[in-house]
């Protein structure tokens, strides 16, 4: 009998910080955001575009589970969780992969 290998979602989000007036503005924001994202959804996390600019970072963020519906209340939360904050989210994108699909 074979064994489901489970679901790896993928969540990348572009974030402004209007309110940033400094890369250390920034970050501060950045850092928390990640935090959170880890400890609320177990997502691991990585700030992977606009370093330089003050006022936008875009975030990838990887959650993986054993069924579809898990993983997307995972990545629906997370999205929430970033939509909720004092930052604006500018844009998302998203995509599901089945591990069972390349086995």
């Amino acid at each position: 009998m074979a064994m489901a290998a489970g679901y790896v979602g993928i969540l990348s989000v572009d974030l402004h910080f209007p309110d940033a007036g400094s890369l250390k503005g920034k970050r501060k924001y950045v850092k928390s955001a990640k935090a959170q994202l880890q400890q609320r959804f177990g997502a691991s996390v990585a700030e992977v575009d606009h370093h330089e600019l003050w006022q936008r970072s875009r975030l990838t963020l990887s959650c993986v589970a054993r069924d579809h519906g898990e993983l997307l209340r995972l990545l629906d939360g997370a999205e929430r969780y970033l939509a909720g904050q004092e930052f604006e989210l500018a844009g998302v994108e998203r995509e599901i992969v089945s591990l069972d699909d390349g086995l």
